[in-house]
């Protein structure tokens, strides 16, 4: 219609008469054909020159009806906030470009996780000036001499190559941070997990150890003994393969760097020909991946190997804890020739000469009066030492000590020697103790029993395993250990008394522990059920149906070491006829193993008072994580445990607390070389 009109138009002005009007009427026609769509992309803003003097409002006032269409469904589509990025984003760069959004505001290539690419309002200014500067002079360079036209960076396109460089470089720098942060996190991870390791296992070589962190430290050493490992799974590898030639290559290999190695624990420590050896076993080792490497099979024989070292490890450590429990109840050649030369220098006394002073003290109730049985005459003389230094008034405390025949002569002359001050001491042998006999003592009748000579002294004996060893030891056929349950037959005309281990040391006056109120109980002592493990689940058999009727499985434990007994309470009590009646019945050893600490619990069972435990601080023996403070504040300080102060295996940080009450330029001790 619009055609036939135009034509209709063309016609009447033809018919009209004026050949000019016709021409003006074509020459509209053509314009608005083919100029009319350039100037709409133009407006539209395809592709806008830098040099454009329009201003943005003009720009916005020029925006047809179809630009305004697009720009509301854009709004439609995005939110405020991606707009306000847009507008951010494009305010130098001309009007607006949905794919320089995307380009700088969406693509992941474009932002890197976590890393912030933003430009401070200084570094944008900067920017922009660079731009300008840069497009400046690449107008100015644009034209060659010539009068031909180069292609020009657009500020758009030299804007995002900026932020692409920056970017990059950021994102870089973030991984090698990153990676080196890793890489730190993991060794210190591993450093941590080898400290659990026994190091007595492994000996000096750990590749986790914090002293072979540097990559040059002992490296000769830790390569040859990785070279080792590597030569016996490709032997083994190669034995199964048949490859014989190999198999006498690597095993020849593996001899000669065992040989260098040695008991090198450094590079320090090898001969000259270790790089030799080095070089000749990678050849071997390279020659063997070739021919034998098998994921499966190398795995395999891994596998194996570790199990026969968890074994070997295991047997060791049953060797270590058999060593350690005989080293413990062996008395050191020091001490034994004490014993020895103070016994022979006793007997040559005359009779007159073996007495000691004030023995009307013994018998006085009003006295502070000491038990202490032992047959160690070191560790007897620091308790009594011990105890007379931080007395305050020594002459009113008694000290009643019980051995064996064998250091009788021993005590007494070592007590003639050094007498505790103006303190009262006296020494009993307990083999003249006639009324303590099999008939009368149920442990006495037990150990002269035929099964339990073959429970001690049978080396086949089918539960002789290493578990058992703390149950065997000899100091439960001396009837030193059980003569704590008779203290009212020993002492008859006493009314209290503190019993002592010989293996403690006294840092405070202990007078104020007659005044402690019992409340009508027998034993004075300090719990230990601060753990589990010394509860009384812990030292008796409660699937014995006699256990389980009597006791609580998690009452509390008490220490034996520092016991106050009140022995009126004691004898009203009849506390040794309720020790015979369960020793009776542990005959067979069901209710609980030997010792004397099980048949303490049951038999002052509801019968204890608990005392204050900075009276008694025990671990000293077996725990090396004792805070010093408590160390310091006790009165009584317990070395029990395998570790005695007299040994060599003592731990090193809680001795000097034993040795200063040990004079050791004495010449009985120096003459034995006992020394500190």
């Amino acid at each position: 219609m619009a055609l036939k009109r135009g034509l209709s138009g063309v016609q009447r002005i033809r018919g009209g008469g004026g050949s000019g009007r016709s021409r003006s009427v074509l020459v509209l026609l053509i314009f608005f054909c083919v100029f009319a769509p350039l100037v709409f992309f133009v407006g539209r803003g395809v592709y806008i020159d830098s040099s454009n003097d329009y201003s943005n409002a003009t720009a916005k006032q020029n925006l047809d009806w179809r630009e305004r269409l697009a720009m509301q469904s854009v709004r439609s589509l995005f939110s405020k906030e991606v707009l306000d990025v847009i507008t951010t984003s494009t305010a130098d760069l001309g009007p607006f470009s949905l794919d320089s959004f995307k380009k700088n505001n969406l693509s992941a290539s474009w932002r890197g996780v976590g890393v912030d690419t933003s430009l401070t309002n200084s570094e944008q200014n900067q920017t922009t000036l660079d731009v300008k500067s840069s497009i400046m002079h690449a107008k100015r360079d644009s034209t060659s001499k010539d009068g031909s036209h180069q292609k020009v960076e657009t500020p758009a396109k030299f804007y995002r190559r900026q932020l692409r460089e920056k970017r990059r470089e950021m994102r870089a720098n973030e991984l090698v941070q990153h990676n080196d942060d890793t890489i730190l996190k993991l060794e210190n991870a591993a450093i941590e997990r080898s400290k659990s390791v026994d190091s007595a296992v492994l000996g000096k070589y750990s590749i986790w150890r914090r002293e072979n962190e540097n990559d040059n430290s002992d490296s000769n050493i830790r390569l040859m003994r990785d070279q080792v490992i590597m030569a016996r799974v490709y032997s083994g590898i190669a034995k199964l393969k048949n490859k014989t030639d190999l198999l006498q290559e690597l095993q020849a290999r593996l001899k000669d760097s065992q040989r260098v190695l040695g008991e090198a624990t450094s590079d320090a420590d090898l001969p000259r020909s270790a790089h030799d050896k080095l070089r000749a076993m990678g050849q071997v080792l390279g020659k063997a991946k070739v021919q034998l490497y098998d994921c499966k099979l190398v795995t395999g024989k891994l596998r194996a190997m570790l199990q026969t070292a968890d074994e070997q490890v295991r047997s060791l450590k049953k060797q270590s804890t058999f060593l350690a429990q005989l080293a413990a109840k062996t008395i050191p050649n020091p001490i034994h020739c004490l014993s020895m030369r103070l016994t022979i220098d006793y007997y040559l006394l005359s009779p007159e000469k073996r007495k000691f002073p004030r023995s009307e003290n013994l018998e006085n109730p009003n006295l502070y009066h000491y038990a202490l049985f032992s047959d160690n005459v070191l560790a007897a003389s620091v308790v009594v030492n011990s105890t007379i230094m931080n007395a305050k008034d020594p002459s009113k405390h008694v000290f009643h000590l019980v051995t064996d025949k064998l250091n009788f002569g021993a005590m007494n002359m070592w007590f003639l020697l050094n007498p505790p001050g103006k303190a009262t001491i006296h020494v009993e042998n307990v083999d003249e103790f006639k009324w303590l006999n099999s008939s009368y003592c149920p442990v006495l009748r037990q150990l002269e029993s035929a099964a339990m000579r073959e429970y001690y002294f049978k080396a086949d004996h089918p539960t002789s395993g290493s578990s058992n060893l703390k149950y065997r030891n000899p100091k439960y056929l001396s009837m030193l250990n059980h003569l704590r349950f008779y203290l009212p037959e020993v002492y008859p005309k006493l009314n209290k008394i503190l019993f002592l281990d010989d293996d403690i040391i006294v840092q405070k006056d202990l007078t104020p522990l007659w005044e402690v109120n019992l409340n009508g109980k027998v034993n004075g002592a300090v719990e230990t059920c601060g753990e589990s493990f010394h509860r009384f689940d812990k030292y008796l058999n409660f699937s014995n149906p006699h256990i389980a009727r009597n006791f609580n499985p998690n009452a509390c434990g008490w220490a034996y070491g520092m016991n106050m007994f009140d022995l009126k309470e004691w004898k009203k009590r009849d506390i040794t006829g309720i020790y015979h009646k369960w020793q009776n019945m542990n005959e067979n050893r069901t209710l609980w193993k030997l010792g004397t600490l099980p048949p303490g619990l049951i038999t002052f069972y509801g019968l204890t008072h608990p005392l204050n435990k900075a009276w008694h601080v025990l671990g000293l023996g077996y725990n090396p994580s004792i805070d010093k403070k408590d160390i310091e504040n006790a009165a009584v300080v317990h070395y029990n445990g395998n570790m005695k102060p007299w040994l060599e295996l003592a731990m090193s940080k809680y001795r000097p607390y034993w040795t200063k009450y040990i004079k050791f330029d004495h010449p009985y001790l120096r003459r034995c070389n006992l020394h500190e």
